[in-house]
């Protein structure tokens, strides 16, 4: 049985078998910082000294502070943002780049206006069907009632 993870391949088969130590470690690694994490705080619930360890082993070996794909996902957008705005030296390419953003801006523009438009006409429809639904409702009423009117005046 082999687990792989970023940095090893723990093999646990053969005649050099790994410790259970390597094979849990091996196991946490490939759940994530997610499951240290948990299992640091298992260990401070059922036994302190347990989770003081392995706290301890998480910061010695740099799985603690270790950055997280979504970390680094982030990081890379916001070099995305900065780099699109700045300027590329090229003086026709910046103002085609400027146009162009400009332009894309005023598309967005007109349409979240277009849906603006929707919207209130999607509430327009709704609300003329609620007071249709009200005037009906009340004319069945007012029928009913002429109805138990004319029968209790004819009886």
């Amino acid at each position: 049985m082999s687990f792989a993870t970023d940095t090893a391949t723990y093999d646990t088969s053969g005649p050099a078998r790994q410790s259970w130590f390597a094979r849990s470690e091996a196991w946490l690694d490939q759940r994530g910082k997610g499951a240290w994490i948990a299992a640091m705080v298992l260990g401070f619930v059922f036994f302190w000294p347990v989770g003081l360890a392995l706290l301890a082993y998480m910061i010695w070996s740099k799985r603690m502070f270790s950055k997280s794909c979504s970390s680094r996902h982030n990081r890379s957008f916001r070099h995305a943002a900065m780099t699109t705005m700045r300027p590329s030296g090229n003086n026709a390419f910046d103002a085609y780049k400027a146009e162009t953003l400009r332009r894309l801006q005023d598309e967005q523009d007109a349409f979240e206006a277009f849906l603006q438009r929707l919207r209130e006409a999607k509430d327009k429809a709704e609300f003329d069907q609620f007071m249709d639904d009200q005037d009906r409702r009340r004319a069945e009423a007012a029928k009913d009632a002429s109805r138990t009117d004319g029968d209790g005046q004819a009886a």
